[in-house]
């Protein structure tokens, strides 16, 4: 069985030969979280299929470069790259200063400082949330289930007093405010280690 890292690379690997399932694969598990934040950031779902299009392109061009290595998920570089050519897209419609940092040299060496910048950014917020994963399956029930309620199902505090018997929504609501209380020292004491 192979790992995650290997079975990635393999993916790139088939996108590379023009295989339509890998194309198709990287697209339904990547799209939805690029097209997400650029809709946030003041695009359109077109916007968001071009650039995402583009995105893809560029990993395409950056499989074929033989010193390129895959560190990071190909969502986590989708992710950085689909960032920076929004971001040069809206520097380009406002002519307004460069969101990145100007070297004299080539577009290429630009894109690479931003891309790894982008790429590193990424990366530690997959490695906080990971890290906020393991505190939640720490914290035990009912916490864990309760806040999963809240802020994964996005159930109000109503549902939440008839879902784990509580007798009213003050009641819920208060242990909601325990349960993070003991999530956050459980998540800052990791991060003291």
């Amino acid at each position: 069985m192979y790992s995650p890292i290997n079975t990635e690379q393999q993916l790139l690997a088939a996108l590379a030969a023009g295989d339509r399932t890998a194309t198709e694969t990287i697209y339904r598990q990547n799209f939805h979280i690029v097209s997400g934040w650029l809709i946030k950031n003041g695009g359109a779902s077109a916007d968001a299929a071009d650039v995402f299009q583009e995105a893809m392109v560029v990993l395409f061009g950056k499989e074929a470069d033989e010193h390129f290595r895959l560190t990071f998920s190909i969502g986590t570089n989708l992710f950085a790259i689909s960032k920076h050519l929004w971001y040069k897209k809206l520097q380009k419609q406002s002519n307004g200063p460069s969101f990145l940092t100007h070297d004299p040299g080539t577009e290429e060496d630009e894109y690479g400082v931003a891309y790894e910048d982008d790429v590193n950014v990424h990366h530690e917020r997959e490695a906080h949330y990971e890290q906020l994963d393991t505190a939640l399956e720490q914290i035990g029930e009912p916490c864990r289930s309760l806040l999963k309620a809240y802020y994964h199902h996005d159930k109000n505090m109503q549902e939440i007093a008839a879902d784990f018997g509580y007798t009213n929504p003050d009641n819920a609501k208060n242990q909601k405010y325990k349960c993070l209380a003991r999530l956050r020292k459980i998540f800052y004491g990791m991060q003291v280690k």
